[in-house]
């Protein structure tokens, strides 16, 4: 009893915020809930809707793209990379890259998509184009032509920070005295790296991969804000069509209840998911208790 009275606060705030919000969200997906906000039942209706809807296959696929597109590039891969290079430079240099790689991260999202655009704007105006002015070349509407790139690169940057903050913490947690053994043995850089340092943090290479996969499946807020998942829904990924449906005005009618149904989706598929991780990346083993008794 004492046990659940300290987690109570805790248990209320998930019940408030996460719970409530999911069941109302799920339940909306069965209504026909519009701009006049009646709530009328229409069963699976927003789901027959849904199969229906020509832009879904559209949308899942871009869906796809974005999460493990992000993901594999940034998230983790180019993460990886900065751990291992900020680690194995000085402790203060390396203190210094991360922290200036953290700065985005720390950026308002308009401010940084603000950024963005200047930086990728159509006009001679841009700084991308304004180098290719200051050569005699022609400027390049990058957002229009290039909107993958776009969306990837500028979510990536900011994605790749969490990565490279939890496997810098895991290799500077790796005992000296197995790279100091290698160096003795003649191992290279890139065999330490292959044959010690990659084996030893499997777990927190496992936890980003799965925590990211999750956080890239329902975010939208930079794409919304750079791209606005045009042109031509070319950008234009699960969570922003609902958000899009429910609260732009391009629908016409705000249904929020088919908008809901779509949300309802996207967390089955965030379910679905994380149980498929759990049992690749074998998380149980993680949180078995040790083999070897200590005292």
């Amino acid at each position: 009893m004492q046990g659940f009275l300290f987690l109570s606060p805790g248990l209320l705030l998930i019940l408030a915020f996460f719970i409530i919000p999911a069941v109302v969200t799920a339940v909306m997906g069965f209504t026909s809930l519009d701009y006049r906000f009646k709530w009328d039942f229409v069963g699976l209706g927003n789901y027959y809707r849904m199969v229906r809807d020509y832009l879904i296959p559209r949308i899942l696929v871009n869906t796809l793209v974005y999460t493990f597109g992000t993901l594999g590039i940034f998230n983790v891969t180019f993460g990886l990379i900065l751990a291992l290079l900020t680690t194995s430079v000085g402790e203060r240099a390396g203190l210094f890259f991360r922290a200036l790689w953290l700065l985005p991260r720390f950026t308002p999202p308009v401010v940084y998509a603000a950024i963005w655009l200047w930086i990728l704007s159509p006009t001679k105006n841009g700084l991308l184009n304004g180098l290719r002015a200051a050569v005699g070349l022609s400027p390049v509407a990058w957002i229009s032509q290039h909107p993958w790139g776009v969306i990837i690169i500028t979510n990536g940057i900011i994605g790749a920070s969490m990565g490279m903050l939890v496997f810098a913490s895991a290799i500077k947690a790796i005992p000296r005295d197995y790279l100091w053994a290698a160096r003795v043995d003649g191992a290279s850089w890139f065999q330490e790296v292959r044959h010690i340092i990659l084996p030893l943090i499997r777990w927190p290479l496992m936890f980003i991969t799965a925590y990211q996969t999750l956080s890239l499946l329902t975010s939208y807020e930079y794409i919304l804000l750079i791209t606005q998942g045009g042109p031509f829904h070319a950008s234009e990924v699960w969570s922003l069509y609902a958000y899009n449906l429910a609260f732009s005005s391009y629908s016409g009618t705000y249904p929020f209840g088919y908008a809901a149904a779509l949300a309802t989706v996207l967390v089955v598929i965030g379910a679905v998911a994380s149980v498929i991780y759990w049992r690749i990346f074998k998380f149980r083993e993680m949180m078995a208790p040790p083999r070897i008794e200590t005292v």
